[in-house]
Parts: C-alpha cells; structure tokens; sequence
C-alpha cells in the first residue's frame, strides 16, 4: 500500500503525538512541526504531503499566516485545529481556503474521519481502494460492495468490519483485535457486537458470508 503523508503541526507535543498515533493506525505517514515556519520548510522540501492539520495559535508564525503563504502555490488539504470555537474565526478558515475546521479538545478518532474523507473527497487516497476476494469486491472509494456483479447494501460498520477482513485474509482475528480496529481503542462495548454484526455481514454476502469462518473461542478468520 502506498501510504500517504500528512504534516501535523502544533506547539504541543503532546497534541502531535496524539494525532500521530491515531493517523499511524490508519496507515498513513505523519510528518511533525512545531512551529509555522518549521511547517513551511518541511512543506516546500517535500512535495508528496497530501493534507496539513494545522494549529491555529502558535509562537512566531501562526496557522493562519501559514494558510495564507500555503495557498499562493497549493491547493493541498487544511484541516485547522483552534482552542478558538468564534464564528468569525472560521469564517476566516474557510476564507483562507481551509477544508475543516475542528475546535479542541476533539476526538481523535472523529478527526482521523475527516481526514479519510477530505482524501477520498479530493481525490488523494492510499493505494489497494479496490480489493477482490473470490468474486467479492470492495470498493473503499465508492464505498461499495459488490458479490458476483450484483452490489450489496451494507451499513457503514459493516463495510468497515468487510474491509477489516479482506486487509487480513487467512489471519486469525481475535474479537478484541477487532473491536480495537473496526470500532477503535475508545469503544468500551460488549464483544458480542461483533458477532451480531458477522451475523448480518454474512447474510447480506450469501454463499460468501462462508469465507467468514469462526474460530471457536477466539473470533474469526476471512479466507477465500
């Protein structure tokens, strides 16, 4: 898979190791600076960034004067991140020419979405977007299934739990994996979600939902 880069900066070190860490689980490369004009270095030095999440208040150079610089030679993905949560300040953003704009605190896994979809939404997206797999194929773009030709409709935790299974055909996945993976760290729900979901993920497949195999005791295993 062709992993992508995304440039985080932020003054804390704190706050980009966070990003970062969720943004890695995602497969993408995170790149990190602490200061506007660090980003700016780092943004004209390496011309396969394809987003920039961007704090708004930093020492010397702030987000929106590098938003400013950025756009004069790049339309590249922004996603603004702000203590602020003012009317005008995100109208300034969007003026600027920012994507999103998300006020702290937030939830990691909500800005790895928007993330996911500013990609897709842009036309920027990692490698492997349409997977086959004994006469299924996914398409992550299009966000759809199909199962001999004929297209399924399935929920999005569905897709996401489908998806799951084919980046880990013929590997033994325990429901915790799962519920770490497909629901994230921060879903504190019953494990037997999983199987409900199997359940009507199997359904909707037919003969395939067969590929889905239970290992008793453990969770399961996707294999063609």
């Amino acid at each position: 898979m062709e992993d992508l880069k995304i440039l985080v900066v932020d003054d804390e070190s704190r706050m980009r190791k966070l990003v970062r860490d969720f943004l890695n689980k995602d497969g993408y490369i995170v790149i990190e600076a602490g200061d506007g004009q660090e980003a700016l270095d780092i943004f004209y030095a390496d011309k396969d960034i394809s987003l920039i999440i961007l704090d708004v208040m930093m020492p010397g150079r702030d987000g929106w004067e590098v938003t400013r610089e950025i756009r004069q030679t790049s339309k590249v993905p922004i996603i603004m991140l702000t203590a602020k949560s003012e009317e005008r300040d995100e109208l300034l953003g969007f003026e600027l020419g920012v994507d999103e704009y998300i006020s702290k605190p937030f939830s990691p896994k909500i800005l790895a979405a928007r993330v996911s979809a500013i990609l897709r939404r842009t036309g920027v997206s990692q490698g492997n977007e349409i997977m086959e797999v004994g006469g299924i194929i996914l398409n992550k773009v299009a966000h759809s299934v199909s199962v001999d030709g004929r297209e399924i409709e399935l929920s999005y935790k569905e897709f996401e739990l489908l998806t799951y299974f084919f980046e880990n055909k013929g590997v033994a996945l325990s429901r915790e994996k799962i519920l770490n993976n497909v629901w994230n760290y921060d879903y504190f729900g019953d494990a037997r979600t999983i199987d409900t979901h199997v359940k009507k993920l199997r359904g909707k497949l037919g003969d395939k939902g067969e590929m889905i195999k239970t290992i008793w005791g453990m969770g399961y295993k996707f294999e063609d």
